[in-house]
């Protein structure tokens, strides 16, 4: 085995586990029916996760690029630093507010 992922119907690909043998990584496989049933017993499946490929569908980031009078970008400074918190977070948090109300 070279490590390389290559799946079959009926096994999970979010839920491989490396294992080094003979100083190669070999990947275990899991058929999901075993994995779900694992998880629904409340057993720690987290070995089996690759978290370091995990995704949140939905939370994708993407830049964008604004600009904002100088005037807009002090008063943003001002806040961040009374909150504590870096300008682009203010700016996040002030979007998804806003969005989030004129949503209902």
């Amino acid at each position: 085995s070279t490590g390389q992922l290559s799946l079959r119907p009926g096994e999970i690909g979010f839920g491989l586990s490396p294992s080094v043998v003979h100083g190669r990584k070999r990947w275990m496989h899991m058929k999901t029916e075993e994995f779900d049933k694992k998880f629904e017993k409340g057993e720690d499946v987290s070995a089996h996760l690759d978290f370091a490929k995990a995704t949140r569908p939905g939370r994708e980031q993407k830049r964008v690029n604004v600009d904002f009078p100088v005037w807009m970008i002090q008063s943003l400074d001002r806040e961040a630093q009374r909150l504590g918190v870096p300008r682009q977070s203010v700016i996040k948090v002030w979007i998804a507010e806003r969005l989030e109300a004129i949503s209902r």
